[in-house]
């Protein structure tokens, strides 16, 4: 099997469980690690450019709207 056919195989697969895997990450577990893995990464942002806080929150914000079901 060739790297195309296995890219489409992928590419099929996506397709035919995407109602699955929005729902995955609309779930409430997706919401809680997504949480916890957001707010590390805002807090190791947040020590290495202090000065940024206000702009990482708002990076942390946005992206928290798109996992999850917050």
């Amino acid at each position: 099997m060739g790297i195309e056919d296995m890219v489409n195989k992928g590419k099929d697969l996506f397709e035919q469980n995407k109602d699955k895997i929005d729902d995955a990450l609309k779930s409430d577990q997706a919401e809680q690690i997504s949480d916890k893995v957001l707010d590390g990464v805002a807090g190791f942002a947040k020590k290495v450019a202090p000065g940024s806080a206000d702009q990482i929150d708002d990076v942390r914000d946005n992206v928290d709207k798109s996992v999850g079901n917050e």
